[in-house]
């Protein structure tokens, strides 16, 4: 009830002409005042932490308000507020979330729409979606576009939502249970911000890196889900080179995992008594990483901005997935995206393998560096993406999508059946013990963790 008395207080409180909203002859469809005037846009990424979806969010948001529409980023405040400052966007806090979807911010998201006249608003992933649905599109008619840049079609998303995906066979798996229409939209890169001309010698020299190293770079977030894997194998293949080869690791980041990956760096260190593995921290502006390293390891966001700065490739992923890109593989990624599952086999010999031939070949390295940054240049260009998605809100505009209460129905039980899941007591510990053990194995240890450790 208290979410209800609210959006009821919110709506007293609006300065809205209520004439407007109830007479189309005055206010017009959504559709009709995006073809006369800018459109207003509510842009709502899943969180304001550091990570590939979040500054896509907010660079694409910023293309949007430089070709004169009207942009407005809600969100749970973090240190991307900073950056959304920084492309001269204006800035709605979200309220704190207990529950998926929020009540509290269904009802904030109501009167933002109402009070500021948005046109469409554009969420990404589930649960901004589902908060964005309930409160303005169900109820309020406000267009909604979802892009889910996750690698999987989540069923919490409601089938009539348009929705943008990242990869072109996560397009086709959507368009198999989505009635609302699917665009694919692959990461975008700001080619000219990201660029090969940008120094490195100063991050060279912060981390000791001479003239002679070969340095290898990540940026990533120190997180357990998407990202443990690859993390722990790039600390593991460069110890297994490190005794014939002069390599320095650096990882770029933070989370949860940070501790445990520390932890399993400094037996690294220790075992060749020199500083193999670095873990800095996380930095706002990662670029002169990506351009004083002579190898990127990565996935994801990260992996194209590696491309973009001219410097050679290995896509990684899970299950010990790792791949040079380069011509014979640069399909595979289009596809799929720079991510894979690969067969889980323990160790880090492929990496470390992958990893020395590039070692051994500086000629190649220059040219997966160049066909990298031509391949982000014509595929993965920001402006490019800007162009596809003001298109796209043009679309969503024009074509109003048909709702069925049955789809909010379907989509409210399957959130809160997950939600009952998260907070169940067995559930939690069960969770924890998972993590736990993967921390644990993280430190020190064999990887992948068997099944035995309690994973």
């Amino acid at each position: 009830m208290l979410p209800a008395l609210r959006f009821a207080t919110y709506l007293l409180q609006s300065k809205w002409d209520v004439a407007a909203i109830t007479d189309p002859r005055k206010a017009g469809s959504h559709s009709e005042r995006a073809q006369r005037e800018p459109m207003r846009l509510l842009v709502y990424p899943h969180d304001l932490s550091i990570g590939g979806s979040q500054i896509n969010a907010i660079d694409l948001a910023a293309g949007a308000a430089a070709a004169g529409h009207e942009v407005v980023v809600y969100g749970v405040p973090g240190p991307l507020v900073d950056y959304i400052a920084e492309r001269g966007l204006r800035f709605i806090p979200a309220r704190t979330l207990h529950y998926r979807p929020a009540p509290s911010r269904i009802a904030q998201i109501a009167a933002i729409a109402f009070r500021n006249r948005i046109d469409l608003i554009h969420a990404y992933e589930w649960p901004s979606c589902l908060d964005a649905y309930y409160a303005a599109s169900l109820l309020l008619n406000v267009p909604l576009l979802c892009t889910v840049l996750s690698m999987d079609v989540m069923p919490y998303v409601p089938a009539s939502v348009p929705l943008i995906m990242g990869t072109a066979d996560l397009g086709a798996q959507a368009r198999k249970v989505q009635r609302g229409d699917v665009w694919v939209i692959e990461p975008p890169i700001d080619v000219e911000r990201d660029n090969p001309n940008i120094d490195g010698s100063a991050f060279r020299r912060a981390h000791n890196a001479l003239k002679d190293d070969f340095l290898i770079v990540s940026v990533s977030r120190l997180a357990l889900d998407l990202k443990l894997d690859a993390l722990v194998r790039a600390i593991d293949a460069v110890d297994l080179l490190a005794g014939s080869q002069q390599v320095k690791l650096v990882l770029v980041g933070d989370g949860p995992a940070r501790e445990a990956l520390e932890t399993r760096a400094k037996a690294v260190n220790l075992r060749h008594g020199r500083d193999v593995v670095v873990l800095p921290g996380a930095d706002m502006d990662p670029r002169p990483a990506y351009a004083a390293a002579d190898l990127v390891v990565g996935m994801g966001s990260s992996a194209l901005r590696a491309l973009a700065t001219g410097c050679p490739l290995i896509v990684q992923g899970e299950q010990a997935f790792s791949e040079i890109f380069g011509p014979g593989t640069c399909d595979m990624f289009l596809k799929q995206g720079f991510y894979g599952l690969g067969d889980g086999l323990p160790g880090a010999y492929r990496l470390a393998e992958q990893i020395e031939i590039l070692i051994r070949d500086p000629a190649r390295r220059i040219e997966l560096g160049a066909f990298g940054r031509q391949v982000v240049t014509e595929r993965f260009s920001l402006q490019r993406a800007i162009n596809l998605q003001l298109e796209i809100y043009r679309q969503v505009l024009e074509t109003p999508p048909g709702r069925r209460m049955t789809d909010a129905l379907r989509s409210a039980r399957l959130a809160l059946k997950l939600e009952f899941a998260n907070h169940d007591p067995a559930q939690k510990r069960r969770r924890k013990s998972r993590e736990s053990a993967m921390l644990a194995a993280a430190r020190s240890g064999r990887w992948p963790p068997e099944a035995s450790d309690g994973i």
